[in-house]
């Protein structure tokens, strides 16, 4: 009988972190900082995937500006931080400049809105779906994601 009661509470053990993993709220999962002024606290829960070594997460920060036909693109940093006591990253944008702007002649007056990208170092991410994607950001600063996936052929390189 001891082997089954060892077996149940391993596994009610293990259910509790899988779900602690997949958690909806993000309280639920570790004591993240609220936003300080003049920032939001953006959260990214991604699904599980079955080799996640094989995925990437791409942030992809910005704002909605009205454009005219040139590529405008804001600048940018984002950085790792570490959660004091847990261990567990999480990602701060502190700063963003811009837009800069391609310089080709525009039709006068005919401007549109469109999503800004902020371009910039750090914004590639190790896939991991077992902790959210915790991002602080500044308040007119919108977080979007994007996954990517490894192609499945593996080419071998030439020797020259």
């Amino acid at each position: 009988m001891k082997p089954l009661v060892i077996s149940a509470a391993l596994l009610f053990s293990l259910s509790t972190l899988c779900g602690v993993a997949n958690a909806a709220k993000l309280e639920d999962v570790a004591p993240y900082p609220k936003a300080e002024a003049g920032f939001s606290r953006q959260v990214i829960h991604l699904p599980t995937q079955k080799n996640e070594d094989d995925y990437k997460v791409q942030i992809i920060a910005g704002k909605t500006l009205q454009v005219d036909c040139n590529k405008q693109r804001l600048g940018g940093k984002l950085e790792e931080k570490t959660l004091k006591g847990w261990g567990y990253p999480m990602y701060r944008l502190n700063k963003v400049s811009g837009p800069a702007s391609t310089m080709m002649a525009c039709p006068e007056g005919k401007t549109h809105a469109e999503f800004v990208p902020v371009v910039g170092d750090g914004f590639m991410l190790r896939y991991n779906s077992k902790l959210p994607i915790v991002v602080y950001v500044p308040k007119d600063i919108e977080v979007r994601y994007r996954i990517w996936s490894a192609s499945k052929q593996v080419k071998q390189a030439v020797v020259e």
